[in-house]
């Protein structure tokens, strides 16, 4: 074997190598990139489905029509779709979904329970909605899609058993 022949094989495994390197980098990237993917779908709310699912129906022709189960008093009904998490979701008429947070003992509470259900909603609609700071105040958050004219509000109430209550109100302004 001559010195060219053997520099030429060298370069050619040197060459595989680099390849083979350059493979194993982008499937560890590519790795990486999937196990963040399906921690952050791990971390999203146990309703950010649902909610979706409900704020794709602001700009349907009969609006929250089609989610309303048995008639309450007044203009209120059961939802077929209530939020995870959440408990007595309701329909008022076909242009407004509502639901509650479990009680919570202390004003305190609800205030850490608004801002958590605040970031899990931002981040359940990956930035396609913001928080309208200038028509927000403490104990009452307004939500904003980009495009479109839902809205959602995230009020602190106190219940009937002196419980704080965390209420989410998602409906179609202007209607």
């Amino acid at each position: 074997m001559t010195l060219g022949m053997t520099l030429g094989m060298g370069s050619l495994v040197a060459g595989r190598r680099d390849k083979l390197a350059s493979a194993t980098v982008a499937a560890t990237l590519v790795a990486c990139c999937a196990v963040s993917t399906i921690t952050l779908a791990q971390d999203a709310a146990p309703y950010c489905g649902d909610l979706k699912r409900v704020a794709s129906l602001v700009s349907a022709r009969d609006r929250f029509a089609s989610l309303a189960g048995k008639p309450r008093e007044g203009n209120f009904s059961d939802t077929i779709l209530p939020l995870t998490g959440w408990k007595d979701c309701s329909l008022y008429g076909s242009g407004m979904y509502t639901c509650d947070s479990p009680g919570l003992p202390t004003k305190n509470e609800a205030e850490k329970a608004q801002a958590r259900a605040t970031d899990e909603i931002l981040s359940c609609f990956a930035g396609s909605w913001l928080e309208i700071k200038d028509r927000s105040s403490p104990g009452y958050v307004v939500l904003h899609p980009a495009r479109g004219p839902a809205s959602i509000t995230l009020s602190i109430d106190e219940g009937d058993s002196k419980e704080f209550i965390v209420r989410m109100t998602l409906f179609v302004r202007g209607s």
